[in-house]
């Protein structure tokens, strides 16, 4: 049985390491990039293509066993693996998606996407992880100009999970058995506020950093300076209203791949050089 496995999203945070990780293990693997010059890790092959476009993924999806999928582009994607004979599909999706919300902004997109994974009669699995510890990078900036880091939603305690072992679940669902059908939750080992996680930095860096809450109001104007105002809307909803659960420790990461979670600690032991001035 061909093994090939196609990635998307193999330049960002999971789809990189998972693109790492299969070749790693000497698993043939493609990515597909609209920039054929991006880096990519040693031994995937990159093959052009848009993700907005599911009819420009043709030769890449051609000759692959399964997929993974990032969620909020063209519906079409699952139908067009389907068609190619793809037997197996990897979503990366969110738990806001238990919402069922369809006036959030990120909850309507991957809800569709689920749906449209589900519709094309592909053996399925979806991730719905929580907030990233590569989120984190967001504070550079601020410590690259002093030692006070002024955050949003500081009352918010988040498990945070390293992408990389969203990736190690993704893997063992595309290469191992009993995974069709199944949504797992994951999450980091401990749920931290925005503070408890400055404060294992500032232990990390060996500075004596500093947190600040930035008020909500002043929040909402900063981060619309960034983003269009319904995904703003949707962050509000999520981390103010409190329409998610990103608090609640869940053991899915070593139950599939067998080992524990990277703590935050962890993490950012590994990304020291990342926060230097």
């Amino acid at each position: 049985m061909d093994s090939r496995i196609l990635v998307t999203g193999a330049t960002g945070n999971v789809g990189g390491a998972l693109a790492r990780t299969l070749a790693e293990r000497g698993v043939p693997t493609r990515a597909v990039v609209r920039d054929p010059a991006k880096p990519l890790p040693a031994g995937v092959e990159p093959v052009a293509g848009d993700l907005t476009d599911a009819t420009s993924l043709r030769d890449a999806l051609a000759g692959v066993a399964g997929l993974f999928l990032m969620p909020g582009y063209a519906d079409e994607i699952a139908t067009e693996a389907a068609r190619a004979g793809v037997r197996r599909i990897v979503l990366l999706s969110g738990g806001s998606v238990l919402s069922s919300d369809p006036g959030n902004a990120v909850t309507d997109y991957m809800v569709r996407s689920e749906a449209a994974v589900r519709a094309s009669g592909l053996d399925w699995t979806f991730l719905r992880p929580v907030s990233f510890m590569t989120n984190t990078f967001e504070w550079v900036p601020q410590l690259v100009a002093g030692d006070v880091v002024r955050a949003p939603f500081a009352d918010v305690p988040i498990a945070t999970v390293d992408p990389a072992d969203i990736a190690a679940v993704a893997a063992e669902a595309l290469l191992g058995d009993g995974h069709g059908g199944r949504a797992y939750p994951l999450t980091g080992p401990a749920a931290l506020l925005p503070a408890e996680r400055l404060s294992v930095l500032a232990e990390v860096l060996g500075r004596p950093l500093s947190f600040e809450a930035e008020p909500n109001d002043e929040a909402r104007a900063r981060m619309l300076t960034a983003m269009p105002q319904p995904y703003v809307d949707a962050f509000f909803s999520f981390f103010v209203d409190g329409t998610i659960d990103e608090t609640t420790v869940q053991p899915t990461v070593a139950e599939i791949t067998g080992r524990p979670p990277r703590s935050f600690r962890q993490w950012a032991e590994a990304n020291v050089a990342a926060f230097a001035p």
